[in-house]
């Protein structure tokens, strides 16, 4: 219960500064602002900023005004990822974190703009923290990594396999790339620029990279059970959606018992690697437990 409150309470801390960079609802194009807006404030975990806060924290960070703009950019473009993720033409879905989808409130072609805007506005949120840095080279590095993990040697790519793959049987091997791509990359993206803004050595850096990337695929595991043995409720999002699209996942693949002990193998090769830097007692520790273990 402890980590639970602690949780909330960094959580709204995040949120007002992920809310300090929204644009204005103001002007000719005031829809897609409304748009991107709503598609924000839906809420959410927060999981991506508060790792990359606790990341740049673990490695003694002092100036955090520099990881703030990154904290934004980052949320901005998980969230676009999921605005067009749910439009008619990918997923099709009504419901996320618990209310109607951007583009059922505000129409397909506004969603598919929002999406584009705030993947454009988080790289022009992330160019501020060269405003606040006394290491360009450190900050240039951070940014590229941010580049990188959300395009097509990162998310995007993995979304292109994914989308390509439904109906069709996979190996473990191509879901374990979809997996690594699709949602590791932004874990592994988040904790790296935490370690990068804070001054960590490419040897630290990498061995984050490979925290957040077991991490990353534990909690997508973890997602796919949820999709079966979860409710719409506790979830806030449609339940059963995998199977509804014909995907193909760890739980389809190997069934509830052996996903969840992939689920275990991975949380374990993450929290060991971990363990060099800090001790099980360290929040950022018990959040990666908590997240990986999750039944919502």
């Amino acid at each position: 219960m402890e980590l639970l409150n602690e949780l909330n309470v960094k959580k709204n801390d995040i949120e007002k500064i992920i809310y300090s960079y929204l644009p204005k609802q103001e002007g000719y194009q005031k829809t897609v602002f409304e748009a991107m807006n709503y598609s924000i404030e839906a809420g959410g975990k927060r999981l991506r900023p508060m790792l990359m806060q606790e990341t740049y924290r673990l490695f003694g960070g002092t100036n955090e005004a520099i990881l703030h703009p990154f904290m934004a950019a980052m949320e901005m473009i998980h969230t676009y990822s999921l605005v067009h993720d749910d439009l008619p033409a990918m997923d099709n879905d009504e419901y996320r974190r618990g209310r109607k989808t951007t583009h059922i409130v505000f129409g397909e072609a506004m969603g598919i703009l929002a999406g584009d805007a705030l993947l454009n506005y988080a790289f022009e949120t992330a160019t501020k923290a060269f405003e606040e840095t006394s290491s360009l080279l450190k900050t240039a590095k951070a940014f590229t990594v941010l580049s990188k993990k959300a395009g097509v040697f990162g998310m995007i790519g993995g979304q292109v396999v994914d989308v390509e793959s439904e109906g069709q049987p996979l190996t473990e091997e191509k879901l374990e790339f979809i997996h690594h791509l699709k949602t590791s990359a932004l874990i592994e993206a988040s904790m790296m620029i935490g370690a990068i803004l804070a001054g960590a050595d490419d040897a630290k850096v990498n061995d984050i990279e490979q925290v957040a990337r077991h991490v990353g695929l534990a909690f997508q595991i973890q997602d796919d059970i949820l999709d079966v043995t979860s409710t719409i409720e506790e979830l806030g999002k449609p339940i059963h959606s995998d199977e509804k699209n014909n995907k193909t996942t760890y739980v389809t693949l190997f069934g509830l018992e052996q996903a969840g002990v992939k689920v275990e193998e991975y949380t374990n090769l993450s929290l060991s690697l971990l363990e060099k830097y800090t001790d099980k007692e360290d929040f950022l520790y018990q959040l990666l437990v908590y997240l990986i273990t999750r039944k919502h």
